[in-house]
């Protein structure tokens, strides 16, 4: 436990590490020109700051705050999908039959009608990650540039293969061809799920009563896929995103204003009694500051982050870890064996994807 929260903190530092050294870099320079040039008359009193200060943190503590909200419905949105999945599964195991049918299916037929219908679900959650997982031109920080060192060692799976690809294995060549040439194909994939319902219910294998059931689970799918889409589709407003960036750097590029003019005074006014520590004593203003201003940006990076839940950085919603559970609980609820199922995606850095 403790070997992994100084991992964190040693993470967090290099995460951090190029605007790190720019705040050293902006501190020491100002500390410089105000020993050396004798600048006194440079600086500004604490209350203005304090004042801009104040509104700094209240805006980046809404746009956190707002940040997590997003994250917190968008993981309900999937733990939704995780138990209407489930129900799907249960439903299509033990609603179809050959009670109500006047031309009764082998047992092997009425297992491929339980199997078409599992794996087409597996298709629409395999379909809508990856549809999560499309890039949009407001979700800028996977292109940042710690960010990418970070998604070279740990990237979601729909990066590196296509929808079609994915949701092949489980879709006949004819519902495969149908949903090519969609722009939405999860919304697509639950029409076909729809049809082939309706098909089953018209030769009798679905009772009546059993279809508006499972209709029902595809209405709730249908609102959860388009709850997800709205979190996906919807950006943070970018005037609080902007306006928040700006102020941030505003405060950060002024602080030193304030800092510095006072470090100089106390060690003036200590000078006398320690001239050693004194005349060193404007020099400690440089951590101070570091500090501070390592605070304010990274809290406001941290809600940057946290604004777009599907966007593929490490702090985003487990949808691709969400979907194969689901897959390897219907498939085993189907009585595959190990082998045919395929291993939940691994966990990297204590980061699922």
């Amino acid at each position: 436990m403790y070997t992994r929260k100084v991992f964190r903190v040693v993470d967090m530092v290099k995460w951090t590490r190029y605007e790190t050294l720019l705040f050293i870099t902006i501190i020491t320079v100002f500390v410089g020109l105000y020993t050396f040039l004798d600048l006194e008359w440079l600086k500004i009193p604490w209350t203005p700051l304090a004042l801009i200060g104040t509104a700094v943190a209240f805006v980046i503590g809404f746009q956190n705050n707002s940040a997590y909200g997003r994250i917190w419905e968008a993981r309900k949105i999937w733990g939704g999908i995780v138990n209407i999945s489930r129900t799907f599964g249960m439903y299509v195991k033990h609603m179809l039959s050959n009670e109500h049918v006047k031309e009764k299916l082998s047992e092997k037929e009425l297992q491929q009608e339980i199997k078409i219908l599992t794996y087409r679900h597996i298709a629409w959650m395999t379909a809508l990650r990856h549809a999560m997982r499309t890039s949009k031109p407001w979700e800028t920080v996977v292109h940042e540039k710690t960010n990418k060192e970070w998604s070279k060692m740990v990237r979601p799976p729909e990066w590196d293969s296509t929808v079609e690809t994915d949701i092949g294995p489980y879709l006949s060549q004819q519902d495969l061809e149908y949903v090519r040439d969609k722009n939405n194909k999860p919304t697509a994939l639950l029409y076909l799920q729809s049809k082939h319902l309706q098909k089953l219910k018209e030769k009798g294998v679905v009772w009546e009563f059993s279809f508006l059931e499972l209709e029902n689970v595809l209405k709730e799918m249908f609102t959860l896929q388009g709850q997800s889409e709205r979190i996906k589709n919807f950006p943070y407003p970018r005037q609080f995103a902007t306006l928040n960036h700006y102020f941030m750097w505003l405060f950060v590029m002024i602080l030193p204003l304030a800092i510095v003019p006072q470090f100089a005074e106390i060690g003036t006014e200590i000078s006398s009694s320690r001239p050693i520590i004194g005349a060193i004593f404007i020099w400690l203003s440089i951590p101070f500051y570091v500090i501070v201003a390592w605070i304010f940006h990274t809290m406001e990076r941290i809600g940057r982050t946290g604004e777009n839940p599907f966007e593929g950085s490490a702090n985003d919603v487990p949808i691709s870890t969400i979907a194969r559970g689901i897959e390897i609980d219907l498939r085993q609820n189907l009585g595959e064996s190990w082998d045919d199922i395929p291993e939940q995606f691994p966990v990297i850095y204590d980061t699922q994807m």
